[in-house]
């Protein structure tokens, strides 16, 4: 079997397919050293928690241990493919540092203890300040990584038990912009489209998504596409030179913050040319005749002028999305943590609908989720919002949500819009709320601003609980820490972004007292003693399958309807919702009839004002009369509330490396994907490079007014006026687990980001703070965080080296002790 090196090319070998045929499959695995299949006890069935393209796979399990993984063949996601994090990222649960034992504050020592003493300090806690002040002393803030059974948990505890209003996920970083846009021109959130449509698509336009290093498996299933008969083109929106814009017919890297005039731009020359759908428009959606005023103030001329791009290119991009047949779009961070990030992901809707491309096979939208669990954060309310796409502001959503609860619909909070992350840690900063439930998640890397993050998490005043399997920098802080399961440790479902649903059995035990998340909820609830309005206990389930079963019902009738699906089913493999017993197998595409969950009755959100986020009201969702129909929403442009100039003269963007996850709490305890990016980087053009008289390795300083980070310079593709920091990196593997506060520089980027977000998602902007950069010290022979990957180099037109089937590749012989075995077998129609 060839060894294929999947650190030098993450993407693996070509499948080559053309339109409308089925994506051949490729299994692709990673065992342990000296493993073979046949040596495997079992085989369990799972799928990935490192992204969230909900890559489907089966654990290995020998003796008794997470001994590796394989893709699984038949699963609609990806035909058995798996990336450089679902390969290795499972020898992260191995990791001798986990936490194994709850551990509490004494005299300003974390120290270990029992569960009842951990568990009691921190319900004693909750019940002193619910007596003392109410339930707006009492703030949840969880991940992306949970199962969906432990969010709906949550969600109950906290909304139908607590009745706290301050509840959040990290979510709100990643993909809560998806969900605004997709409630503000549909009425309700879910993906219209399916990844499926890749398989369709003769146009796919990517906005601010680079596919190929944070989706490598569906980069996968576009590069076999482009490698195929009949290639789609592809439109790139992105200030930076990756793999995605190499392959793209046409690559626009608009200046940072200019989303909205490019996007009105685009739109004035589809509508210009009559590259619209009128009848589709007639019938479906309203609104267009305000976009259609709205972009006559952006002719091709200007908008290309707003943005720094050649007019050109605007006009040939507009042409292949204006001209597709079948037009696949995906949206993902760099639109949504930029300036007017809501109103720039609507207008890429807003394209669909003025064209008619929804519902069909290579025509929808994909607003794309950042995390392996995001969609599940937004169905059961463990963002904030009611489980089950429910209105907060609809009486008879928060009365029918009370039945299913059996609570009285008062203590539901629905008196003002969820409260976010960010107004959270207002809240916490100026007093008011003094207890804050962290699961799974590290806000004091992830979050923008982070000095004044550290100092609202490090309050005395604030009682900090954290949930989780690492000693994070934000557990460092904690007064209580509670050690949990991780994947593969334990059973539940996890939503992608397309709405397949998939299964994941425990494989294996977790180490010491740790514990499955959905324990400690149930725990929590228990020692809290929360009941219904009968005086029964709130919660009533008792394990995973019981809190499926329960959410099943809670869904029920609701657009993310899982009523017709069952674990037994599931184990099967993927399924897309809604899923009930007119759709037992699932549903491909939404709105293929052209009807939308927007009716008044119906809609999940009643919409906002685009520019200052202000919400409508049920009088001013009806004026808009939209019934069943979409709703096209007009975007002004204006410019972000910090440019670069004088002292700061580069935009500052940051993001992610397809071989590491958020704050790298797993990743970095990964050998191979350490080893392929063990520190930062900066990114900068040649251009600005040699302005600056920098090179290639010198050691720089990129500073914003908050503070600055020290990182290795890697020249690439960048637009020139451009600095980009991934944001992985933290301090938990440096002494002492934080910055030191004298430090002169950092390594995380969110030391230089701002406390300021979107109108309309609250998502805060990570793609628009102005900075500097400056030499520190030259390098000596290049950066040490910059392997010569095929993520980190050109390959043509985006396509790694190993197109055209397995082969050896340079270096992979004398494979290194502990690498473990991977294989990537191909097979032509299910045929090995």
């Amino acid at each position: 079997m060839p060894q294929i090196d999947r650190i030098a090319e993450p993407w693996g070998t070509r499948t080559p397919y053309g339109p409308g045929e089925t994506w051949p499959v490729r299994v692709d695995s990673f065992l342990e050293p000296g493993l073979a299949e046949h040596d495997v006890d079992r085989w369990v069935p799972s799928a990935t928690i490192l992204h969230s393209n909900g890559d489907a796979l089966d654990i290995a399990v020998k003796d008794g241990r997470i001994a590796g993984v394989r893709g699984r063949a038949g699963d609609r996601v990806n035909r058995g493919r798996l990336g450089p994090k679902d390969l290795y990222g499972w020898q992260a649960g191995q990791s001798p540092d986990r936490l194994r034992r709850p551990l509490v504050r004494e005299h300003g020592r974390l120290v270990e203890t029992d569960w009842d003493t951990a568990m009691d300090r921190v319900a004693g806690r909750a019940r002193e300040l619910l007596a003392e002040q109410g339930p707006s002393a009492i703030g949840f803030y969880t991940t992306g990584q949970l199962f969906l059974e432990e969010y709906y948990t949550l969600a109950l505890i906290a909304h139908g038990g607590i009745g706290t209003n301050h509840v959040d996920g990290n979510t709100r970083l990643c993909t809560a912009t998806a969900a605004a846009a997709l409630k503000e021109s549909f009425g309700c959130d879910g993906q219209p489209g399916s990844y499926t449509d890749v398989d369709h698509a003769d146009v796919i336009a990517l906005y601010g998504h680079n596919m190929a290093e944070t989706q490598s498996v569906l980069w996968s299933r576009v590069l076999d596409r482009l490698a195929g008969p009949n290639p789609p083109r592809l439109v790139c929106v992105d200030p930076r030179e990756t793999a995605v814009a190499r392959a793209a017919a046409v690559h626009l890297a608009n200046r940072p913050g200019t989303n909205v005039p490019l996007m009105n731009g685009l739109l004035h020359e589809i509508i210009a040319n009559g590259w619209i759908d009128e009848r589709y428009i007639r019938e479906h959606p309203v609104g267009f005749e305000e976009l259609r005023e709205r972009v006559r103030d952006f002719p091709a001329e200007e908008a290309a002028r707003l943005c720094d791009v050649p007019v050109d290119d605007l006009r040939e991009a507009a042409r292949l999305i204006g001209t597709a047949d079948r037009l696949l779009s995906t949206v993902l961070q760099g639109f949504y943590q930029s300036h007017q990030a809501t109103a720039a992901a609507v207008q890429v809707n807003n394209i669909h609908l003025v064209r008619g491309m929804l519902g069909r096979p290579g025509c929808g939208v994909l607003q794309m989720n950042g995390q392996p669990t995001a969609q599940n954060t937004r169905e059961c309310g463990a963002d904030g919002d009611l489980p089950g796409f429910r209105n907060w502001s609809n009486d008879d959503h928060v009365r029918d949500l009370a039945r299913v609860w059996n609570v009285d619909p008062m203590v539901i909070p629905h008196y003002a819009p969820p409260t976010h992350v960010m107004q959270m840690l207002r809240y916490a900063e100026e007093g008011s709320l003094r207890f804050l439930y962290v699961t799974g998640t590290n806000p004091a890397v992830s979050l923008p601003e982070l000095a004044r993050v550290r100092s609202i998490l490090e309050q005395e005043r604030l009682f900090l609980v954290v949930q989780d399997i690492f000693p994070s920098e934000t557990a460092l802080m904690a007064d209580v820490v509670l050690p949990a399961a991780t994947w593969g440790e334990k059973t539940g479902t996890l939503t992608n972004a397309d709405r397949t649903v998939h299964l994941s059995d425990k494989a294996v035990d977790p180490p010491g007292e740790a514990r499955p998340d959905l324990d400690i909820l149930l725990d929590l609830a228990r020692r809290l003693e929360l009941t219904d309005k009968d005086g029964a206990p709130l919660v009533r389930w008792h394990d995973a399958e019981g809190a499926f079963e329960a959410w099943k019902e809670c869904s029920r009738g609701r657009p993310c309807d899982y009523s017709g699906l069952t674990y037994e089913l599931l184990r099967g493999g993927g399924v897309q919702w809604p899923c009930d017993a007119r759709n037992p197998g699932g549903t491909e595409r939404l709105y293929a009839d052209g009807r939308f969950r927007s009716a008044p009755g119906d809609c999940e959100d009643f919409g906002h004002d685009l520019v200052t986020g202000a919400p409508l009201s049920d009088t001013e969702y009806r004026a808009l009369n939209p019934g069943s129909r979409a709703i096209i929403k007009a975007a002004e442009y204006l410019p972000a509330h910090e440019e670069p100039g004088g002292e700061h003269p580069f935009w500052l963007i940051t993001g992610r490396t397809v071989y590491h996850f958020h704050t790298r709490t797993k990743t970095a305890r990964v050998p191979q994907l350490q080893r392929a990016a063990p520190e930062p980087w900066a990114e900068l053009s040649p251009a600005d490079a040699r302005r600056l008289g920098l090179a290639e390795g010198d050691l720089v300083e990129v500073a914003t007014s908050r503070g600055a980070v020290r990182a290795r310079l890697r020249v690439t593709g960048m637009r020139d006026g451009v600095v980009f920091l991934p944001f992985h990196y933290g301090y938990w593997d440096r002494p002492g687990g934080h910055r030191p506060e004298d430090e002169r520089s950092g390594r995380a980027a969110n030391e230089l980001t701002a406390t300021d977000w979107d109108p309309v998602s609250k998502q805060p902007l990570l793609k628009t703070a102005a900075a500097r950069v400056t030499l520190v010290e030259p390098g000596a022979g290049g950066p040490s965080a910059a392997p010569t990957t095929a993520a980190a180099r050109p390959a043509g037109a985006g396509v790694p080296a190993t197109t055209g089937g397995p082969q050896a590749l340079a270096g992979e012989s004398g494979q290194e002790p502990g690498a473990g075995r991977v294989s990537g077998r191909v097979r032509e129609g299910g045929a090995a």
